[in-house]
């Protein structure tokens, strides 16, 4: 069982500090970020610090690398900074044992690191989802201080 959980990769903590990640809508000059889908065999830990192709889905219509996501400008609420993503849809797609997902950043800032496609998350989704021939969907929970995807207290 590789999926314990959802959790925010620990590099991608230190790259906020480091500016490597802009959340900005990519019309405001923001950074572009994917969602890929993995099977229970893929082995992420909070040390992931990178997009990989070990263990991704395949099926009808889903190409390697996932969707793009398109982000919601960074926005606060009482002492609370979050950021948020659309909901994701894979359209007419037949995929099975679809177990969690990992979201990076396909256009960071390189000044301060070495790695491509660094990781931002991981998202467990407890059990293996499926789709035949039809729309397979990631629901993003609600932009709130208490729910946003990425919450900053």
């Amino acid at each position: 069982m590789a999926f314990s959980g959802n959790f925010m990769c620990t590099s991608f903590k230190g790259e906020l500090l480091e500016g490597v990640h802009n959340f900005k809508t990519s019309g405001n000059s923001g950074n572009t970020f994917k969602l890929a889908l993995y099977t229970n065999s893929a082995s992420f830990t909070a040390a992931t610090t990178a997009y990989t192709t070990s263990n991704e889905v395949s099926g009808t219509n889903y190409s390697a690398g996932g969707g793009t996501l398109n982000s919601v400008d960074p926005t606060t609420s009482g002492t609370t900074a979050l950021v948020d993503f659309d909901n994701l849809v894979f359209s007419n797609v037949t995929l099975s044992a679809v177990r969690g997902a990992l979201v990076y950043n396909t256009t960071p800032d390189t000044t301060s690191i070495s790695v491509s496609n660094p990781t931002v998350l991981v998202l467990d989704f407890s059990a293996d989802k499926a789709a035949s021939s039809g729309d397979f969907t990631i629901v993003f929970p609600t932009a709130d201080a208490s729910n946003a995807i990425i919450r900053i207290a």
